[in-house]
């Protein structure tokens, strides 16, 4: 049986720090090593995954712009969005890449399903999404993003949900590869629950969900 996960908070980080931190964390990790969450904010930055393919460079040029080893494409961090990492290793839990990515996808849909919101998932655009009431067609807006990182079975990297932020930075590029997606936040759904509330009721059922299908 693996070691308890380790909850970190870590307030407002700086992005390109974290990702330095979590490589060498997963470098330095052997079989005994206890897996981690790590619960931070951003200040403001634009990252760019290995699917580097075709992608369009923001507009602006007043955030940085950091190249990063997760997957996927572009997108943007900032105070107000909750970023959880998941240094895990996923033979500990009987997991792959695509359930840890379901399982993640799950836990915020069923984090906002407790406030009367129904979101859902996309097999072939991860993250998830929302239907704003009351614009045309029903608008489809993603509210949650997910980019990960295996190596020998160990993970790093994770999710963000977008709680109460500045939104704006996200027109400046094509959110996750994807041009003209909206972007929305818990806030303007309605969820009046601060930031670090909504962190520690997404942990809580995060970690359920990894001790349910630990080994």
């Amino acid at each position: 049986m693996a070691k308890s996960i380790l909850i970190k908070h870590l307030g407002v980080t700086d992005f390109e720090n974290i990702c330095q931190a979590m490589q060498q964390f997963t470098a330095a990790r052997t079989s005994n090593t206890p897996d981690e969450i790590w619960v931070t904010e951003h200040l403001p930055v634009y990252s760019l995954g290995l699917n580097r393919k075709n992608a369009t460079p923001p507009a602006r040029h007043d955030i940085p712009l950091v190249h990063t080893d997760r997957g996927g494409k572009i997108t943007y961090h900032g105070p107000g969005q909750i970023v959880i990492y998941t240094l895990l290793d996923l033979s500990r839990y009987q997991l792959n890449i695509r359930n840890l990515v379901s399982l993640l996808e799950a836990t915020v849909i069923e984090l906002l399903a407790d406030f009367q919101v129904t979101a859902s998932a996309k097999k072939d655009a991860p993250g998830v999404y929302v239907s704003l009431q009351n614009t045309p067609a029903d608008t489809e807006a993603k509210i949650a993003s997910l980019g990960l990182r295996v190596k020998n079975n160990t993970c790093y990297h994770g999710l963000s949900l977008n709680v109460d932020m500045d939104l704006s930075p996200f027109n400046a590029i094509d959110p996750c590869g994807y041009a003209g997606l909206t972007m929305t936040q818990t806030k303007d759904l309605g969820i009046s629950a601060s930031t670090q509330v909504m962190a520690d009721l997404l942990l809580n059922k995060l970690t359920g969900k990894l001790e349910s299908s630990h080994d």
